[in-house]
């Protein structure tokens, strides 16, 4: 069994043999437990889970929707990622002028995609990751980062955060993952996110190879080899209604993990080419989102 698989496996059965109960702002409700961590070293394969299928292209263009700077869902709606979708719609709900005909779900994102004044509007989700990255009071941290990096590699200051303070009642969501760190040691770049909210089943995995492949193109673009990816995650927690789907996921076995290989890197533009290779998984395994 490889070790993400393992780890990922291992925090589902210790959610739902420990977690506390406890409710929060989705009305769910979740089995809870604070503070735990993951580690991979990348030298072992790519991130990616096997004991379920992941929707690769989904996560990688939020990556890139991030390094652009981009807060508007448009990006994401028109290059087939859906995962903001409801936080926008919610957004709209609540704060447009209801009219004879209240659009559902998928006319508001038809809406988003044709008309470019309204997506201009209700797709905005405020000053959420992608501006703090790259346009926090001004500066462009990636870009900082990466120059540290190669000027300063043994600095404990490589560090990125979203968390905003005079901006979070600006944004829809306040960020989940709230920054990261970096780190240099024999030729080898390793990176530690840090998460204050985890949800366990939908999410992580996502963080999980996100942030893998953010930091393969931090590797690229300073000419060294990946080491470790850490997680740091604070409220760890299983909606009740995943219980179902984590106890099909933990009894699966899981495949060797795949490589990737990547092309036409341009972090600071938020380009890049990839192409998994030799994934193996089971198949996807559907839960709702709580929003």
């Amino acid at each position: 069994m490889n070790t993400v698989d393992k780890q990922y496996q291992g925090f589902l059965r210790k959610l739902i043999m420990y977690g506390q109960e406890k409710e929060d702002r989705t009305g769910t409700g979740t089995l809870s437990y604070f503070g735990e961590q993951f580690r991979h070293d990348m030298s072992k394969g790519f991130p990616l889970l096997t004991t379920k299928k992941m929707a690769i292209k989904t996560m990688m263009t939020e990556l890139k929707w991030f390094l652009k700077g981009d807060t508007n869902v448009k990006y994401l709606v028109d290059n087939g990622c859906n995962i903001w979708n409801g936080d926008a719609y919610k957004n709209f709900l609540k704060n447009s002028v209801p009219h004879d005909h209240q659009e559902t779900m998928q006319e508001f994102i038809n809406k988003i995609k044709t008309d470019d004044e309204f997506a201009a509007k209700w797709g905005e989700l405020g000053p959420i990751y992608g501006k703090q990255w790259k346009d926090w009071a001004g500066k462009d941290q990636i870009k900082e980062l990466i120059k540290n990096i190669k000027e300063n590699p043994n600095s404990r200051r490589l560090i990125v955060s979203a968390w905003n303070v005079g901006e979070l009642s600006l944004m829809k969501l306040p960020p989940c993952h709230y920054g990261f760190q970096c780190y240099v040691n024999d030729g080898k770049l390793s990176l530690m996110w840090n998460q204050r909210s985890v949800d366990t089943f939908l999410g992580l995995p996502f963080n999980i190879a996100s942030y893998g492949m953010l930091l393969l193109l931090l590797c690229k673009e300073t000419n060294l080899k990946p080491g470790e990816l850490i997680g740091s995650l604070g409220d760890t927690h299983l909606y009740k209604n995943h219980l179902e789907q984590a106890h099909e996921q933990i009894k699966r076995d899981s495949f060797k993990l795949p490589t990737i290989r990547l092309d036409n890197v341009n972090v600071l533009e938020g380009e890049f080419d990839y192409e998994i290779l030799n994934y193996e998984s089971h198949s996807s395994i559907k839960a709702p989102l709580s929003n």
